[in-house]
């Protein structure tokens, strides 16, 4: 596996990002100059189910791929040819969708003769902080918080990572969703469920946080979703038409949001780490980013959080991360497959 070589150094990389129901490319100018970052969102395509369908997550992958890369480059004012390394989305995520978005990356680089690099889609949030105009001391504590992932980490340096801990079972994301279906909105339900906590009382039901002893950094979610679905339940049947929506959204937005900042806290009190980082899609959420910087400055903790655009899937992080792995030259060969697990 070659490093970076001078005939490459000022060439641009091409991300692309197919883990789950967004279709994504950028390319970056090294180390971080984003020069284009397009989305394709399946949001219309999954709405009616609840949930991303995976079968229809791949379908949209390959119908949409071609014209998101294209557009990519075109925004970006260049072409292939100026184009050094390929980063592409090589796990976790959906099997289907990461296929199509590594078997375009592999055609790409063997066709092209282009380095061809393999991203950790849950790295590449914890990347997406160097993104900004900030400067970022290490070691610092991790937080992913997402519609798939959920996790702690110490990054001890731009490719060092150690996970502390991570769910057991429903990501932060995911019980959002499910309890936004059950209370009739639509999907995806962060946006929603964090609109109408707005409007509600968060001390009106005090649902349950999960501490987990034996595993203090874990997270589960799945005791949660159970005591608001059963809450929900009883109210509709005792109280048909007069269930409080509102007040239930933000009693458990503020259930998601206590426990994840009170367990990113320990983690850095018992590592005697003073920086916290928070990335992934549910960082979008306003109470999340209000309560993480409530507690860590009463605490005299540093909190950074990157804009809303780069928390959630996009190629600009699968890109900027795939720049630091071509540079140590971690590339991966056309025979290489995806992964759907590991974080």
């Amino acid at each position: 596996m070659a490093f970076m070589s001078s005939r490459n150094k000022d060439k641009f990389i091409l991300g692309i990002e197919t883990s789950c129901d967004e279709t994504a490319a950028s390319v970056l100018r090294p180390p971080k100059e984003v020069l284009s970052d397009v989305v394709s969102s399946q949001i219309d395509v999954h709405s009616h189910y609840g949930g991303v369908v995976p079968e229809l997550a791949s379908r949209h992958h390959l119908k949409n791929i071609v014209w998101v890369v294209d557009k990519a480059l075109r925004d970006a004012s260049v072409g292939l040819d100026d184009i050094g390394c390929v980063a592409v989305t090589q796990g976790p995520g959906l099997v289907g969708a990461l296929v199509v978005g590594l078997s375009f990356g592999k055609a790409i680089s063997a066709t092209r003769g282009l380095a061809l690099v393999g991203v950790n889609h849950v790295h590449a949030h914890l990347h997406a902080i160097f993104l900004e105009d900030v400067h970022i001391q290490f070691p610092y504590i991790g937080v992913i918080v997402s519609g798939g992932h959920t996790a702690i980490y110490i990054v001890r340096g731009e490719l060092d990572y150690e996970l502390l801990g991570q769910t057991r079972d429903d990501a932060a994301g995911e019980a959002f969703d499910k309890v936004a279906k059950v209370l009739g909105l639509p999907y995806p339900g962060g946006p929603i469920i964090g609109k109408l906590a707005t409007q509600g009382d968060p001390n009106r039901f005090h649902f349950p946080r999960a501490r987990l002893r034996a595993t203090p950094y874990d997270f589960s979610f799945s005791g949660l979703k159970t005591s608001v679905i059963n809450t929900i339940r009883s109210l509709q049947q005792s109280s048909p038409g007069d269930v409080p929506v509102a007040d239930i959204a933000a009693s458990f937005q503020e259930a998601v949001c206590d426990v994840i900042v009170e367990k990113a806290l320990m983690a850095s009190k018992d590592t005697g780490i003073g920086t916290i980082v928070l990335s992934g899609g549910v960082a979008s959420n306003k109470r999340l980013r209000d309560l993480f910087h409530e507690r860590c400055k009463a605490r005299g903790i540093s909190f950074m959080v990157p804009e809303r655009r780069l928390c959630t899937d996009n190629a600009a992080m699968i890109a900027a991360l795939g720049a630091r792995l071509w540079m140590h030259g971690k590339t991966i060969g056309l025979d290489a497959d995806v992964y759907s697990r590991g974080v």
